[in-house]
């Protein structure tokens, strides 16, 4: 399994953190796990579980206690700790480190920064901010598209149309987030995020064409950075021996990095206003969130039972 790290240096601007004492440059500096500690157990020389990849948290807790050791107690107690080299100390509330904190770092190599924020304010946007960067992570061919507030990733095979629904959508109002590579991060056990790659963020390939700069051609409010994935929805060419589900009771799912994502199966042949089509499925996706299935209603409409045509949930593999 790939490592991902995200540099300090990101994490210090992003939440407008300074530096008190940096061994090498903050950009030089890898975080590469999202777990963080606040360090009162491991000042208290509970260090069975001490993990030095880590990002230690001191705050107002942390410098009381050592106040209110003795003037030895808290040498051994520095030395103790630093001595394991953690990967960075954040002190929270805009505290400066005593003295002999610093001389404690200078003399291991532990940078030393501080935040404004309260730890609690602090350590959840940190953590939300690691678990970002440090997703777990694939990169798919597909066009991914904000519909109506719905993250929804289109795929289908080359040439089907994706680009050219994702222009269409783009004209009616929607948001484009990543078009022909989508990169799929998987943010926590049920979430999952898409974007573009950097280097071709904005940008639509559309054949005839060619390149088309998004945020150019169809204003700022055109495009966004990322988005969760809440649909997937394959586009494949129409095919008359194939028999396309018309009730809305398919349940099928597409399974990335482990999570299952609603999937729907959309024909195309000439005449389909597959944009107008995808805005549907984008409100009838949201319906279902909320608890809202038409296909229910109607069936208890007609005095009919929808266990008795719903097909178990099962997962399709897209080649994409």
């Amino acid at each position: 399994m790939a490592i991902y790290t995200v540099a300090l240096a990101k994490l210090m601007h992003d939440l407008d953190m300074k530096s008190v004492y940096l061994p090498v440059d903050a950009e030089d500096i890898l975080i590469s796990v999202p777990d963080v500690s606040r360090a009162g157990l491991e000042l208290n020389g509970f260090l069975d579980f001490f993990d030095p990849r880590r990002i230690q948290i001191f705050g107002r807790t942390e410098i009381a206690l050592l106040d209110s050791f003795s003037p030895e107690r808290r040498a051994n107690s520095l030395e103790s700790f630093f001595s394991r080299k953690p990967m960075t100390i954040i002190f929270t509330r805009g505290y400066e480190p005593a003295e002999d904190i610093v001389e404690s770092a200078q003399k291991y190599k532990v940078p030393l920064v501080v935040s404004p924020l309260s730890s609690s304010n602090l350590l959840a946007t940190l953590v939300s901010e690691l678990n970002v960067e440090l997703a777990p992570r694939i990169t798919r061919h597909g066009v991914m598209m904000e519909v109506y507030g719905e993250g929804i990733l289109i795929v289908g095979d080359s040439g089907v149309g994706k680009s050219e629904t994702a222009i269409e959508l783009l004209k009616r109002g929607h948001r484009l987030i990543a078009d022909d590579a989508v990169e799929i991060r998987r943010v926590s056990s049920k979430t999952l995020v898409a974007s573009a790659p950097e280097n071709i963020r904005h940008f639509i390939e559309l054949r005839g064409i060619g390149i088309i700069n998004a945020r150019r051609a169809f204003g700022i409010s055109a495009v966004k950075l990322t988005e969760s994935i809440d649909l997937c929805i394959n586009l494949e060419a129409w095919d008359n021996t194939k028999i396309y589900d018309r009730m809305g009771t398919g349940n099928e799912f597409a399974d990335f990095l482990g999570i299952k994502v609603p999937l729907v199966t959309i024909p195309v042949r000439p005449g389909r206003n597959l944009a107008v089509i995808i805005e549907i499925a984008a409100v009838n996706s949201r319906d279902k969130k909320m608890g809202y299935d038409a296909t229910k209603d109607l069936l208890a409409n007609l005095g009919m039972d929808y266990t008795m045509i719903e097909q178990p949930a099962r997962e399709r593999k897209l080649d994409i």
